[in-house]
């Protein structure tokens, strides 16, 4: 992208993909847009939550016209852009470029991405198993990140999904990992929102994990606690989770919680 001849993207660094990333793993609904028979692009909102490497992820109607259209051509775009006050422009929006792939339901993949969108879009258990949905995994293949204005970046794939290594590692362990926390530390969760996030006071319960951090959700509200640094497995997990903890409790010295 050039402006009188100036190039105006600008290079990645550790905190704007950790930005790129928070779009994504944050998000619960996009503008998907899909290219019609006629060739003439077609928007249209969608339902959103990723995989445990960070890949969005949508259910669709086989009833709904960007279903067909990604029937007859996997070409996508998908514009995530949460807004906030004021000129809705001055926020940060990123648009990826994927390429959709109908997930089959009674794999592995299948089953871990059921459970995974359904614990950020619970009302979608209403309609999911009906015959005539399914479920998308939209693979990146480029992207655009908007941070507002003057903030223009081109993030790689690799720079929006998790360390597959990594992903892989905690893929095995993540649906028992949730229910732990949930069970045994709900109060570690709740101030993991109000102390670290500073969202309002209440039962907050963890629904899902990936190597850069944990999502939570009170009600209709979804909220993400990204970690220091990608975890590489349940150990990992199991001490990042325990110095966030200590971190939210404050009882840490400030040097020791800013080295989390």
């Amino acid at each position: 992208m050039a402006r009188d001849g100036k190039d105006v993207i600008q290079p990645m660094d550790e905190a704007v993909r950790a930005e790129a990333k928070g779009l994504l793993r944050g998000a619960r609904s996009a503008t998907l847009a899909t290219l019609g028979p006629d060739g003439h692009p077609f928007a249209s909102l969608v339902g959103l939550a990723t995989d445990i490497d960070g890949t969005p992820v949508i259910l669709v109607s086989g009833l709904a016209a960007h279903t067909g259209h990604l029937a007859a051509d996997p070409r996508a775009s998908l514009l995530i852009s949460p807004g906030g006050k004021g000129d809705p422009l001055a926020h940060a929006r990123i648009t990826l470029k994927v390429r959709a792939r109908k997930v089959v339901r009674e794999s592995e993949e299948g089953l871990r991405i059921r459970r995974r969108y359904l614990a950020r879009q619970p009302k979608a258990a209403l309609y999911a198993d009906f015959p005539d949905f399914a479920f998308f995994a939209l693979e990146i293949e480029g992207a655009s990140l908007n941070g507002g204005f003057a903030r223009a970046f081109a993030p790689t794939p690799a720079d929006l999904k998790s360390d597959p290594a990594h992903a892989a590692a905690l893929a095995e362990v993540e649906e028992g990992a949730v229910e732990h926390m949930n069970e045994d530390h709900a109060e570690a969760i709740g101030l993991y929102a109000t102390r670290l996030i500073g969202a309002k006071t209440g039962a907050w319960r963890a629904i899902g994990l990936d190597p850069d951090g944990l999502d939570m959700a009170l009600g209709s509200t979804a909220l993400r606690l990204p970690f220091p640094a990608s975890v590489d497995g349940p150990a990992s997990l199991r001490d990042v989770l325990a110095k966030l903890a200590v971190k939210a409790r404050g009882d840490l010295p400030q040097g020791e919680i800013q080295a989390i």
